[in-house]
């Protein structure tokens, strides 16, 4: 049933993250751990004003666009909060991204600011004059070359009071960019009032949040599943976060967790996999959550076997901005996603859009009012995607008599790798631009921990040999070029591609025969 957050007509999610924090005595809680440096509530609510009111000078206004490119630091709800507290939309980029790719999203979304990490800086510069609605550069954690502003030196000279700008609940408030299956990625536009539906229903009721908390997510802040764990989750209730910069290695991780001892943890299946492989304690969590693709069910059992810790697995979405599905603290069945989580409804439906019977394969429709508004410029994609108060997943599940859900894989040929979408199109792009490679196509293909990694299969110019040396040369191409979860960790080479009369490729053709390799 839908959970009603009986919010009043003007509210503002700054004011309710942060500031309802300092009204309810937490000034002086501890807000962020950041390696050795720690934060309270009332600094993190000075630097979000001071921030707020540097938009402001730069002549930012309600509605308009602030892109946030920044590693995992307590700048970041700073910023965050920041642009949200004056009514602007702050805009999460993904870190791991290219130059080509933060021009699309620059361009695409308009934001008149972007705030860049120093150490991602090096980004924006081959596209800078490319850029055409953007005004400023913010500089965070470093000092900004000529021409672009050092966060440190502009909030400095900003005051530490901030007026909430008159929002209401439906306002826009942030976005998140979500790829589709084909063509560009979408900016997935959330309203003032998903972030507290979404603490209030998976925080509260499956996680069980308190003040008493200390949140760790390794997946990041710019995911809508990093952004829930580690910003408004803890905020929601007074907690802790703590936040790591660095990449989220089993070596960094555990020595997270010895140093700052949180008591929740968020990971994805291929962290969890590596974890097990390394040494390392989990001393002081209490409960460990997954989410970004299917967890197997030996990394829940081995996990438990030497932790004594539960893994609770569930499946979210950028459209939905966090789980929304999900196994329960006590009730784990392994293998499956879980059962809905209070708030939430689901239904899983054939392709006409009608009802199938319990136990049958149909593809997943949720519903619940964290849902995005809509895809900016993207309207057919939006009537695809939302449909009235139903959410296509796109996924492909069936559910039991007990209500519990088990994924069946994509309806399209997107693959999620390390809880990130790839698009098959993207890498086979990469690849044809090397000049030995005549075609390609790329699938998903599952590694010994049945996790699903991309493969591709390709056609060689008649001037070039299959070889091992060839082989390395096109993974480390596609390593320099595009994002590194994103290179082929196979690449198997054949004379044609199996094609249909139209020209199309036979892609479940290459799954067969992958399912040969397996065999």
């Amino acid at each position: 049933m839908p959970y009603n957050l009986n919010l009043p007509e003007t509210f503002n999610a700054a004011d309710y993250f942060i500031d309802r924090n300092i009204r309810e005595g937490r000034t002086d809680k501890t807000a962020v751990l950041c390696e050795e440096r720690s934060f309270t509530y009332g600094q993190i609510q000075e630097g979000m004003n001071r921030f707020g009111n540097a938009l402001k000078t730069l002549d930012v206004r309600m509605e308009e666009r602030v892109a946030l490119l920044l590693l995992d630091t307590e700048m970041y709800p700073q910023a965050f909060f920041g642009a949200i507290k004056i009514g602007a939309v702050p805009v999460c980029l993904n870190t791991m991204n290219r130059p080509q790719d933060f021009q699309f999203y620059l361009n695409d979304c308009r934001a008149r600011v972007l705030v860049v990490d120093a150490l991602l800086l090096e980004l924006i510069e081959p596209i800078r004059k490319n850029l055409t609605f953007l005004k400023h550069i913010i500089v965070a954690n470093g000092a900004a070359a000529a021409g672009d502003l050092t966060l440190t030196e502009l909030i400095a000279q900003q005051p530490p009071e901030l007026e909430s700008a008159p929002t209401c609940r439906d306002d826009s408030c942030f976005w998140l960019y979500s790829s589709g299956s084909t063509g560009s990625p979408k900016g997935t536009v959330h309203l003032q009032h998903d972030m507290v539906y979404s603490a209030k229903t998976y925080g509260a009721k499956v996680l069980g949040i308190t003040e008493e908390d200390v949140f760790f997510s390794a997946a990041k802040l710019f995911f809508a599943y990093g952004l829930g764990n580690g910003i408004y989750f803890p905020f929601s209730v007074g907690a802790t976060a703590i936040y790591l910069p660095q990449r989220p290695t089993p070596a960094h991780v555990y020595e997270t967790v010895r140093r700052h001892r949180p008591t929740l943890f968020f990971g994805v299946p291929t962290l969890y996999g590596q974890m097990l492989e390394e040494e390392g304690s989990m001393n002081g969590v209490r409960l460990c959550t997954s989410a970004g693709e299917a967890l197997p069910a030996p990394y829940i059992n081995r996990w438990k076997q030497r932790f004594q810790l539960d893994i609770l697995d569930g499946i979210g979405s950028t459209e939905m901005v966090h789980i929304f599905i999900s196994n329960r603290p006590g009730d784990i069945i392994p293998g499956s996603t879980g059962k809905i989580v209070p708030g939430y409804e689901a239904r899983i439906v054939n392709e006409e859009m009608h009802d199938i019977p319990t136990g049958e394969i149909g593809t997943l429709l949720v519903k619940g009012d964290s849902a995005a508004a809509f895809y900016w410029n993207q309207h057919a994609k939006t009537r695809q995607t939302i449909m009235g108060q139903w959410i296509n997943t796109g996924d492909k599940y069936y559910c039991d008599e007990q209500g519990v859900f088990y994924c069946a894989g994509r309806s399209d040929d997107m693959l999620k790798v390390g809880g990130i979408w790839v698009s098959p199109n993207e890498v086979e792009s990469c690849l044809i631009e090397h000049p030995a490679v005549l075609e390609c196509a790329v699938i998903g293909a599952p590694d010994v921990d049945d996790l699903i990694k991309p493969m591709a299969f390709v056609v060689l110019g008649k001037l070039h040999t299959p070889s091992e040396e060839m082989e390395n040369e096109l993974k480390e191409y596609v390593k320099a070029n595009l994002a590194l979860y994103k290179y082929p960790r196979w690449i198997h080479f054949i004379d044609e591609l199996p094609k249909t009369a139209t020209g199309k490729i036979k892609r479940f053709e290459l799954r067969n025969l992958v399912q040969s390799y397996k065999a």
